[in-house]
């Protein structure tokens, strides 16, 4: 049978604008007080610790990237809890799959606090019970561990798991693992990236192009990597 295997933030939620927010206010806190969206949309789909370790050596911040980390968690928290939206064509796509018995999981970049928060805040938690954070195994995306971590919970073959990624990083970390991948760009500026060429069916439009029942179509048809 094969398995959904889903990306958190910009596939299934627009939380980017809060994770923006909430690094800004933490850099700014350490003495960098001009980060911007374009500077923020340049780590999009890469995580939240590995976006630290980068920001820290580059603006020369003295706190551990643990601190660091701490302070941004709590901050996108306090963000997240009051005003995070699940994409209405995502949420169907989702519901149909859980509908067919199609087994799902959620394998994200952020903190399994993070990811928790905003799942139950979206009630996207009643769809699926697998959920598998960056912080759990060894490498973050573009590394595939987190993908492979949620085939074996889901008890998959990677061959018989499908990626759904809104960012290059993602998209690479879905054919390292070797699975097929409905790449749906949250920046449509980078739907070009050679990252997405490999994808399996690409919305180059993003989210705007997206169709729930395009995607299932596209299922039923490619059932294998």
């Amino acid at each position: 049978m094969i398995s959904v295997i889903f990306d958190l933030d910009g596939t299934l939620v627009d939380s980017e604008p809060n994770y923006y927010e909430s690094g800004r206010r933490t850099l700014a806190r350490h003495g960098v007080p001009d980060f911007t969206w374009e500077q923020h949309a340049r780590f999009i789909g890469i995580g939240t610790l590995e976006t630290l370790e980068i920001l820290r050596e580059r603006y020369r911040i003295d706190a551990p990237v643990e601190q660091l980390l701490a302070e941004q968690n709590a901050a996108y928290l306090e963000l997240a809890r009051t005003g995070t939206e699940a994409f209405p064509e995502m949420r169907k796509f989702m519901e149909r799959l859980h509908a067919e018995g199609i087994p799902m999981a959620v394998a994200s970049g952020s903190s399994r606090e993070a990811i928790d928060a905003v799942l139950a805040g979206t009630g996207l938690d009643g769809l699926l019970t697998t959920v598998v954070s960056a912080e759990e195994v060894a490498h973050g995306k573009p590394a595939p561990d987190v993908f492979l971590e949620a085939a074996r919970r889901l008890g998959a073959a990677p061959a018989d798991c499908v990626v759904v990624e809104d960012a290059a990083p993602g998209a690479l970390a879905a054919h390292a693992a070797g699975m097929s991948c409905v790449a749906i760009p949250y920046v449509p500026a980078t739907a070009h990236d050679p990252a997405f060429t490999g994808a399996g069916l690409l919305f180059r439009g993003g989210q705007r192009d997206f169709s729930a029942e395009a995607a299932y179509d596209w299922l039923c048809e490619h059932p294998a990597a």
